[in-house]
């Protein structure tokens, strides 16, 4: 009799034990979102973003399209893509996986507003998100 209690003892514990283990999770909670298409068709002029989380930057926290002339979108942009791409190049000193490509912006070409405006608004939700300075003025902990 008291081996079945040490049986039926040790049968409970091991249920109990079998019951509190983990198990093994499927998280297939992968974030993503669609890219966003920065073009400008008249100059065949395009750029894919496809960082996640600047859908949700240019359309809740980046200032509404107009609050900027394009004059200044198109001085920030100025200053921040030749740094981007100062960055992009020197892949041994900056990180590869964030400065993936060279943006291929050029001063005398009209890309519109819509261009100018999100290329700017990328490099600010760049900067925040990876705690990065891309010089030009602004404080690194500036929202807009």
């Amino acid at each position: 009799m008291k081996l079945l209690k040490q049986v039926v003892l040790l049968f409970i514990v091991g249920i109990f034990f079998l019951a509190c283990g983990s198990s093994a999770i499927n998280n297939k909670n992968t974030e993503s979102e669609e890219p966003v298409i920065i073009a400008n068709d008249s100059l065949e002029y395009e750029i894919t973003i496809i960082d996640i989380g600047f859908t949700y930057f240019l359309n809740a926290i980046a200032q509404p399209e107009g609050f900027y002339s394009q004059e200044y979108l198109e001085a920030r942009n100025r200053i921040w893509v030749q740094e981007w791409n100062n960055r992009s190049r020197n892949s041994l000193q900056f990180n590869p996986g964030i400065y993936e490509n060279v943006i291929d912006y050029q001063i005398n070409t009209d890309y519109g507003y819509t261009v100018n405006y999100k290329l700017f608004n990328y490099f600010l939700f760049a900067q925040r998100k990876y705690k990065m300075n891309l010089g030009g003025g602004f404080r690194s902990n500036r929202i807009n």
